[in-house]
């Protein structure tokens, strides 16, 4: 009777061998992981990118408010010109999270000294002031936004301070017209 078992077992292992039925589901078992870490890794940086460029053609827009001369005339304070730049920000941003940094150069750009607001031990360093210059003047305007990053637990880490943030920069240098 033994060998009877034995030889039902042997055959049912040879038939569960020779089987192809499921092998699809481990498959793709195996490869899911990998393939959803990519696709959200992509995703993500597709969002991070697509915001970058949001914040740089918000600075630009700005930044014509100095360039021109009307936030001077106006006598903008940085809180007025950074609501000024968050009304040309989408719903992407929170607006309490944009920094505005502005600052004047004189007449020459060899003068400019613009640096990543990050020490160390990849900390934001608020930092920011507001000098928007005159006539003539050499200004840089930069707008720094701490874009949150969910990825990174995959081994995709492209942040830049702790917390998994990506400080997200946008710059505009430009020689102040003679608007007066």
């Amino acid at each position: 009777m033994s060998s009877l078992l034995m030889a039902r077992a042997i055959m049912l292992l040879r038939r569960f061998r020779g089987s192809r039925r499921g092998s699809a589901a481990v498959e793709f078992a195996m490869v899911a992981p990998i393939f959803f870490g990519l696709l959200f890794a992509i995703i993500e940086t597709a969002f991070m990118f697509f915001a970058g460029q949001v914040l740089e053609t918000a600075v630009q827009d700005s930044a014509r408010l100095i360039l021109t001369g009307q936030a001077q005339s106006a006598a903008y304070s940085q809180s007025q010109f950074k609501t000024a730049l968050c009304g040309k920000l989408s719903s992407m941003f929170d607006c309490n999270g944009v920094y505005v940094d502005v600052r004047s150069y004189g007449s020459d750009f060899s003068t400019v000294n613009v640096t990543q607001p990050i020490d160390a031990n990849k900390n934001f360093i608020n930092s920011m002031q507001y000098s928007p210059g005159t006539a003539g003047q050499i200004v840089v305007v930069r707008a720094f936004y701490q874009w949150p990053l969910f990825v990174t637990g995959l081994g995709y880490n492209i942040s830049n301070l702790t917390g998994s943030k990506r400080l997200l920069t946008a710059t505009a240098a430009f020689r102040n017209e003679p608007y007066n």
